[in-house]
């Protein structure tokens, strides 16, 4: 089954769900917490400041889509994975202003400048660095913001130090928020270290601001010159 991509509203609609500005949540969606949903207020409320056209990469069963909608303009979810889109279309069923597509975001069939902004989260270690941070230039606007939540392998010993100290608070806010793991994902670890991951961001998005984070992933925040209108 593979999600169509449907006409962006001519205005802002917001979160709808029979008209009214609302989220409506399909029977059988539940939220949830976990290491990846702990960033997700953190990039709604970017997305409300933006209040925009955003592509969600890797958006699996579509939770921050559906979250992204009520806040933005237009949600666009895109995922490989055929099982995690046919549940991200059933979250999303009643929201005029967001939809899932399964493709490979590198090989998405999208325009150059067509993003105000795009995420993503625990999904740049799937793809090629480089590649993927370019395409994500080429899709953004300029002024668009690039906000990805991701992993770093451990390779030095001040990345394994770190790990080890920050275990404890980790363990310990899990257990309060109540993790759940139940959520299907595609697990792949992560192939480059902080170190590496930065670098090579810095050097295809010139200004990109990087920040570790807790439960062992970073922050990666690029916004387009606004007067950069290259197409990659």
């Amino acid at each position: 089954m593979i999600g169509r991509l449907q006409a962006i509203p001519s205005e802002r609609s917001g979160a709808r769900c029979h008209g009214a500005l609302v989220p409506c949540k399909a029977a059988g969606t539940v939220d949830y917490w976990n290491h990846n949903t702990a960033y997700h207020p953190m990039i709604v409320a970017t997305a409300g400041q933006i209040d925009g056209d955003v592509l969600d990469i890797g958006c699996g069963e579509g939770l921050l889509v559906e979250r992204l909608a009520e806040v933005s303009r237009s949600v666009t979810g895109v995922d490989r994975d055929e099982g995690a889109i046919r549940r991200a279309l059933v979250r999303t069923a009643g929201l005029t202003n967001a939809t899932a597509i399964e493709a490979d975001f590198m090989e998405f069939d999208v325009s150059p400048g067509s993003y105000d902004l795009i995420t993503g989260v625990a999904v740049l270690h799937h793809l090629d660095l480089e590649s993927a941070l370019r395409r994500s230039a080429q899709v953004l606007r300029p002024g668009g913001r690039l906000l990805v939540v991701g992993l770093s392998a451990n390779k030095s010993v001040g990345d394994y130090v770190r790990s080890a100290l920050l275990l404890p608070v980790v363990r310990l806010l899990s257990t309060i928020h109540h993790e759940d793991r139940s959520v299907p994902v595609v697990a792949m670890p992560p192939a480059e270290s902080f170190a590496e991951i930065k670098r090579s961001a810095s050097h295809q998005l010139p200004g990109v601001r990087l920040r570790r984070a807790l439960y062992y992933r970073y922050v990666l925040s690029w916004t387009k010159p606004m007067g950069d209108q290259s197409t990659g």
